[in-house]
C-alpha cells in the first residue's frame, strides 16, 4: 500500500502568519506518506529568507524531489513539488495555459513524476490551478491533452493530485472527473467510506479544493485529511492524505 499527500504550503507561513519550514516538515512527518506532492513553494525569494523550501522539506524528510517553478523573476522561483524517498524520475515540467485576455493573473504549472514503486512504475502529475473558473478549464483542457494525461507515456496507474481552487461543482472538477476518478467518491472501492474531507480554510475547513484523482487500476483504502493544532496553523491548507494500492500494472493510456 501507499500513502499518498496533498499539500497547499502557503509559502511556509502559516495562519499565524509566521515563517516556520520546520513545521511545514514536521506535518507532512506525522502522517508518514510514501509521495507527497507540495504547492507554493518558495524557492531563493526574499520574502522567505532565500531559502530553497523544496530542498529544505525533503532534506528534513529524508527524500528526493523536483521541482516546477510557475513563477520565475531573475533568481525568484515560485511552484510545486514532488517529494519522495522511493526511485522517481522526471518526464515533464512545465506551465499551463492562460486565456490571453487574463495573461495577468498569476502563471500556473504542472509537474510529471515518473515513481517507481512495488506495483511498478507509477506516474505522479501534481498542479495548482487558477482562480477564475475560465481559466481554470483552459488548464484542464491542457491537462487532459496529449501534453498530459493523454501523452501516450501517461498510462495506467495515474495520480493527479494538487491544489485544483474548484469544488466538484465547477465544470473544470468535472472534466477531470469524467477522465480519472476522484478519491472521495464513492464508486473507488473505498474499504471504509466516511465524511467528505474537507481542507481548506485550515481552522475550519468547509471547502473541498483539494482533489486527488486516480486511474482504474488503483484502489483506494482510505482518504482523510490530518487535523491536528500544527495542521491548523502551519499553513491556510491542511493536506489531504489517501491510501491507495496499484492493483495491476496494464499498458493502456490512463
Amino acid at each position: 500500500m501507499l500513502r499518498m499527500m496533498t499539500y497547499n504550503v502557503h509559502g511556509c507561513v502559516g495562519v499565524d502568519r509566521k515563517l516556520d519550514v520546520g513545521r511545514i516538515a514536521a506535518v507532512i512527518g506525522q502522517a508518514r506518506p510514501d509521495i507527497v506532492a507540495l504547492q507554493e513553494l518558495d524557492v531563493g525569494r526574499p520574502r522567505s529568507g532565500g531559502v530553497d523550501q523544496a530542498h529544505a522539506i525533503a532534506t528534513r524528510l529524508g527524500m528526493s524531489f523536483h521541482f516546477n517553478s510557475a513563477l520565475s523573476v531573475e533568481e525568484e522561483r515560485y511552484g510545486d513539488a514532488i517529494l519522495t524517498a522511493l526511485p522517481q524520475s522526471l518526464v515533464k515540467s512545465g506551465p499551463l495555459p492562460t486565456p490571453p485576455r487574463l495573461r495577468r493573473l498569476e502563471p500556473r504549472g504542472a509537474l510529471w513524476v515518473q515513481i517507481l514503486t512495488a506495483g511498478g512504475p507509477l506516474q505522479v502529475i501534481n498542479t495548482h490551478l487558477g482562480l477564475v473558473p475560465q481559466e481554470q478549464k483552459t488548464q484542464v483542457a491542457s491537462l487532459l491533452g496529449r501534453d498530459w494525461l493523454g501523452h501516450p507515456d501517461c498510462r495506467d496507474p495515474t495520480v493527479l493530485l494538487g491544489d485544483f481552487n474548484a469544488t466538484s461543482r465547477y465544470a473544470a472538477y468535472r472534466a477531470l472527473a469524467r477522465r480519472l476518478r476522484d478519491v472521495q467518491r464513492a464508486d473507488v472501492g473505498l474499504k471504509r467510506p466516511g465524511r467528505v474531507v474537507r481542507t481548506f480554510p485550515s481552522r475550519l475547513p468547509i471547502l473541498r479544493i483539494d482533489h486527488v484523482f486516480v486511474s482504474p487500476s488503483i484502489e483506494v483504502a482510505g482518504v482523510f485529511a490530518p487535523d491536528t493544532a500544527l495542521a491548523r496553523v502551519a499553513s491556510d491548507h491542511l493536506p489531504l492524505v489517501v491510501d491507495l494500492t496499484v492493483l495491476t500494472s496494464p499498458s493502456r493510456p490512463a
